[in-house]
C-alpha cells in the first residue's frame, strides 16, 4: 500500500508541476499580451496626436493668412487716413500763409 500511495502522490506531484507550467504560461501570455495592447495604444495615441495637429496647423494657416490680410487692409487704410489729414494739414497752412500775405499786401503797415 506504500507503494501506491507513493506513486498516487508522485503523480499528483507531477500534475501539480504540470499545471505550474501550465499557469506560468498563460501568466507569460497574458503579460505579452499587456505590453502588445500597450504599445498598440501608443501608436494609435501618437497617429491621432500628429493627425491633430496636422489638422490644427491646417485651421492655423487658413485663419492666419485672414487676419494678416485684415491687418494690412488696416495698415493702408490708416496710411491713407494720414495722407489725407497730412494733405489736409498742408492745405490748411497753405490757406494760412494766402491770408496772411494779403494781408500783408491789403493792410499798410503791418
Amino acid at each position: 500500500m506504500s507503494a501506491q500511495n507513493s506513486a498516487g502522490i508522485q503523480t499528483l506531484l507531477d500534475a501539480e508541476r504540470e499545471a505550474q507550467k501550465i499557469v506560468q504560461k498563460a501568466r507569460e501570455y497574458r503579460t505579452k499580451r499587456v505590453k502588445d495592447a500597450r504599445s498598440e495604444a501608443q501608436k494609435e495615441i501618437e497617429e491621432y496626436r500628429k493627425a491633430k495637429s496636422d489638422e490644427f496647423k491646417r485651421f492655423e494657416k487658413e485663419h492666419t493668412s485672414g487676419n494678416r490680410q485684415a491687418e494690412e487692409e488696416a495698415d493702408n487704410r490708416a496710411k491713407e487716413e494720414c495722407d489725407t489729414i497730412q494733405g489736409l494739414k498742408t492745405a490748411k497752412e497753405g490757406i494760412q500763409i494766402a491770408a496772411s500775405l494779403a494781408n500783408a499786401v491789403t493792410e499798410p503797415g503791418t
